[in-house]
């Protein structure tokens, strides 16, 4: 019999690409957002705009829907400025009633069997304090106030109740092709290089410190929810996500240069959050002349040029104590899957280019 899947937070960063590896997978899929997500996957889904913090309007759109056996809940509340939010217990309280307003009627009236939620290395103190390396899934809860553990516990609680199952999954730096989205560092590159080509300016790093990191191909994250879903080995467990690999921003920055055509300069540090937005006028020239989408700066970036700030190191005057996890457990349960980090940075700036969201870089590149 034909499973069906709600996908909530369906255009974000991570809902997108489940759209795609539920649809790819054979699945039936509702994809719950106020836009509808642009997908790469040509088979057809359902898909319905609603206000996750309206209970009203949720309660009548997931009110009735019996064929829903799986949920991917990728919804996410973040205030302006982005990290400062991360410690705001309303910011806190927001999502956990977000949650709410997708389960308590989902639950009621559907034959719901599992459901896997998001958190991500926040549930290790990353943003708060060094973390043991590398961070395992089996450790105590690190002890302080995250809208992560208000859903987790309410997640748990449901489940006992209902008697579905459930997953989460701890991801790193999460790479795709969404805009105006909170934590995506791929489009900043890509306009923070389009800037540079226009204004002939060396596409300079703009960190202070090189430092390796993790980060997780969004394709990865989707491919992992089809696979927990349909594992009930696997049900009721965390698991960290990764490429499966290290690197570091500024090592990947010439091979950037080179792919994005332009020219590579000595690092320069500046705080994107502060430049890009500056030059939002430059920008809608580049979209002028290049015929591209109609996307003000502020669409495109969301509120990803803060993280991309923290990410390149802007501001620290050392390198921060490391951050990485340990993906042995999902391997393990039998999830191998892994991607090339610097591959997955070309391939979604290229998708970006083939939507006409970004300039085609393969139209500056020098004549042969």
């Amino acid at each position: 019999m034909t499973q069906t899947v709600l996908i909530a937070g369906a255009s974000g960063l991570v809902g997108t690409t489940a759209v795609d590896s539920f649809l790819n997978a054979g699945w039936e899929v509702i994809a719950v957002s106020r836009r509808r997500p642009e997908v790469g996957s040509t088979k057809p889904f359902r898909h319905l705009s609603v206000d996750l913090q309206n209970a009203e309007e949720c309660a009548s759109a997931f009110g009735d829907l019996p064929e829903v056996s799986h949920l991917v809940y990728a919804a996410v509340f973040e205030k302006p400025g982005l990290i400062q939010g991360w410690q705001d217990m309303d910011q806190m309280e927001t999502n956990l009633k977000m949650i709410r307003n997708v389960v308590e009627p989902l639950g009621k009236g559907s034959r719901l069997q599992h459901v896997s939620l998001l958190q991500g290395t926040k549930a290790y103190g990353v943003h708060l304090h060094p973390i043991r390396v590398p961070a395992r899934e089996r450790y105590a809860r690190d002890d302080h106030p995250n809208s992560y553990w208000f859903q987790e516990d309410y997640i748990k609680e449901k489940s006992a109740e209902i008697g579905f199952g459930w997953n989460i999954f701890r991801p790193t730096i999460v790479l795709g092709p969404n805009v105006g989205v909170a934590m995506n560092t791929v489009p900043v590159i890509g306009v923070y290089a389009a800037l540079c080509r226009e204004l002939k300016q060396d596409f300079s790093y703009t960190g202070h410190i090189s430092f390796p990191r993790e980060a997780v191909d969004t394709r990865l994250i989707g491919d992992a929810c089809v696979w927990a879903a349909g594992n009930r080995q696997a049900w009721n467990e965390h698991f960290n996500l990764t490429n499966g690999e290290v690197f570091s921003w500024k090592d990947l920055w010439p091979a950037l240069a080179d792919f994005l055509q332009v020219k590579i300069g000595g690092d320069q540090p500046q705080k994107l959050a502060e430049y890009l937005p500056s030059q939002a006028e430059v920008w809608q020239s580049i979209v002028n002349k290049q015929g591209l989408r109609p996307l003000t700066m502020a669409q495109l970036l969301g509120e990803s040029h803060y993280s991309a700030d923290s990410r390149f190191g802007y501001g620290l005057k050392a390198a921060p104590a490391p951050a990485f996890v340990s993906t042995v457990k999902i391997k393990n349960a039998g999830f191998h899957q892994v991607y090339d980090t610097e591959a997955c940075v070309k391939h979604w700036l290229t998708v970006l280019a083939d939507r006409k969201i970004l300039p085609d870089p393969a139209k500056h590149a020098p004549a042969l």
